[in-house]
């Protein structure tokens, strides 16, 4: 499975990344998130986070890419599934900002996940893409 949304953003791309790359602070933008844990700090390249969402179980998320006020990636594992989430900011000549989010899963049984909880991921990214808008734009 793979779901891809971008969402245009009038806010300072620096607003928009200290937002974006506080994830503990992500349960004020989005009901499609409970609670975060950073388990690894400063959140950078190789942190860890535990993220807690409605409806599906608990999971650690490990950033695998990150470059600062630009874009940061990770990934959870389950048994037969690697689900990779980037998030990218992309700066418009007009000063604001396009952020784009990409959910991947692989692996064996991401077939089977897809058809199992493929509606309710892309409803909670598209919630998570609206939500850190409108807290941007406030």
């Amino acid at each position: 499975m793979r779901f891809e949304i971008t969402v245009d953003i009038d806010a300072p791309p620096e607003t928009v990344w200290n937002l974006l790359k506080d994830v503990e602070r992500w349960p004020e933008m989005t009901e499609s998130i409970n609670r975060v844990e950073v388990l690894d700090r400063p959140f950078a390249l190789s942190s860890r986070a535990r993220v807690h969402q409605p409806k599906i179980p608990a999971a650690t998320w490990t950033v695998t890419a990150f470059k600062e006020n630009e874009t940061f990636t990770w990934e959870s594992r389950s048994p037969g599934v690697t689900t990779i989430a980037a998030h990218d900011i992309v700066r418009t000549p007009g000063g604001t900002v396009a952020v784009h989010l990409t959910l991947t899963q692989k692996g064996p049984l991401a077939p089977l996940f897809s058809l199992l909880t493929g509606r309710l991921t892309r409803r909670y990214v598209t919630m998570e893409a609206n939500g850190l808008k409108a807290k941007a734009e406030r």
